[in-house]
C-alpha cells in the first residue's frame, strides 16, 4: 500500500524591525541547546515556529514570537515577506513588523532532551538563548543562509 506524500514542514515567523541612528535594524534570535552553543555566524534565525493544521501563518508567527522571547509581539499590521525554503526542506513564511524590544528583558520557553547523548540524563535548555538587534548587513551574516532573503525583501520594502 502506498503512503500519502508527507507534507513538508512549514514555519512562520516575525521579523521585528526598528530605525536607529539612521539605519534599519532587525531582531534575531540564537537557538539554545548544546548543538548551537558555539555557533554564531549563519546560526541565528527569525523568531518562528511550525504551522500546525488549521493554523494561520501570522497567528503562528505572533505565538512563536511570544514563546521564544517571553513578550507579546507589538501591535501593528505586519507586512508579508513571502516564504523561503531552508536547506532541510522546511518552508518558512515571514512577516515584517515595526516595533522595539528591550532584549535584556526576554525569556524563552524551554525544551528537554537527553544530554549528553546516550547518558540517560534529561536536561532542559532554552529554545532561544539570546536575542539581539543587528543592522541589515550584520543580520545577513548572522542569519541561516535561506533566511537572508527576508532581509533583502525587508530592505526593498523600506
Amino acid at each position: 500500500m502506498r503512503q500519502p506524500p508527507k507534507r513538508s514542514a512549514q514555519s512562520a515567523g516575525l521579523i521585528l524591525y526598528r530605525h536607529r541612528e539612521g539605519r534599519l535594524e532587525v531582531l534575531l534570535v540564537h537557538p539554545g541547546g548544546p548543538f548551537w552553543q558555539k555557533r554564531d555566524d549563519g546560526a541565528w534565525s527569525i523568531p518562528k515556529g511550525e504551522i500546525a493544521e488549521n493554523e494561520t501563518g501570522i497567528d503562528v508567527a505572533r505565538r512563536e514570537f511570544h514563546e521564544e522571547l517571553g513578550v507579546a509581539a507589538p501591535d501593528g499590521e505586519p507586512t508579508s515577506l513571502g516564504a523561503v525554503r531552508q536547506t532541510g526542506g522546511k518552508v518558512v513564511h515571514g512577516w515584517a513588523l515595526s516595533g522595539d524590544l528591550d532584549v535584556t528583558k526576554t525569556t524563552s520557553n524551554t525544551f528537554e532532551m537527553e544530554w549528553p547523548p546516550r547518558s540517560g540524563r534529561m536536561q532542559r535548555f532554552p529554545e532561544v538563548d539570546r536575542a539581539a538587534w543587528f543592522d541589515l548587513n550584520s543580520a545577513r551574516g548572522k542569519l541561516l543562509p535561506a533566511q537572508r532573503a527576508f532581509i533583502d525583501r525587508l530592505e526593498a520594502q523600506r
